[in-house]
């Protein structure tokens, strides 16, 4: 229904060409950016499906981004014992700072990777695509209290998709919205949520449609 064709398209996805509209960080247009000029703006996003980075390790990695992104230049022991001391707060296994980036990892262990990489880099907005797919019951639950940390803690604003209402457990929504058609066609907080959990998508959107005739 055009979810992630959203945050694809926010990133510059080449695949997409904009014919109108505006898209506004902090009051600045942000078309016609390149994806890692948003990046250094403040926008993070995490993909449904992550590539493999043979040969690099994530400390590696995150030195580099953050340095590109802060402009601070950590050495890297120092570096390392600051990411350490994060991901060790988050509940996640340090070990995964030596692993190369996405290479031979669980789908836990990936998407609890690029909760790493989000508190270490601090985004103003993090696109989440489906970061509880395919993750087992204990690490979503990790996961899920992360994203709520960092939210407080970083002020970080987090746009989630997903197609489980299990998050409901773990998070409470400042807003929902329904994509269909490619189109957002029903708009609400936590109470909307709640409502799709309880009747459903297809029930949801037919009692919206008899409502409006």
């Amino acid at each position: 229904s055009g979810k992630s064709s959203l945050v694809n398209v926010i990133m510059g996805h080449p695949r997409y060409t904009l014919s109108s509209g505006e898209m506004l960080l902090g009051g600045k247009n942000i078309i016609g950016m390149s994806p890692d000029e948003k990046a250094r703006a403040g926008l993070f996003l995490s993909l449904q499906q992550l590539p493999e980075i043979h040969g690099v390790t994530l400390i590696s990695f995150l030195h580099k981004a953050h340095q590109h992104i802060t402009g601070a230049k950590m050495p890297v022991l120092p570096f390392y014992s600051y990411v350490e001391t994060i991901t060790e707060k988050l509940g996640f296994d340090s070990s995964l700072l030596k692993r190369q980036v996405n290479v031979g990892l669980s789908g836990g262990e990936k998407k609890q990777s690029e909760i790493i990489q989000l508190a270490v880099l601090k985004p103003q907005f993090a696109f989440l695509d489906e970061i509880d797919s395919g993750v087992d019951k204990d690490a979503i639950a990790r996961i899920y209290s992360a994203i709520q940390t960092l939210a407080k803690e970083t002020g970080t604003g987090f746009l989630l998709i997903t197609h489980y209402d299990a998050i409901l457990k773990y998070l409470t929504p400042d807003a929902v919205h329904i994509m269909y058609g490619a189109s957002i066609v029903r708009s609400g907080g936590a109470l909307l949520a709640k409502e799709i959990e309880e009747k459903g998508y297809t029930k949801l959107l037919c009692e919206d449609k008899n409502k409006s005739v």
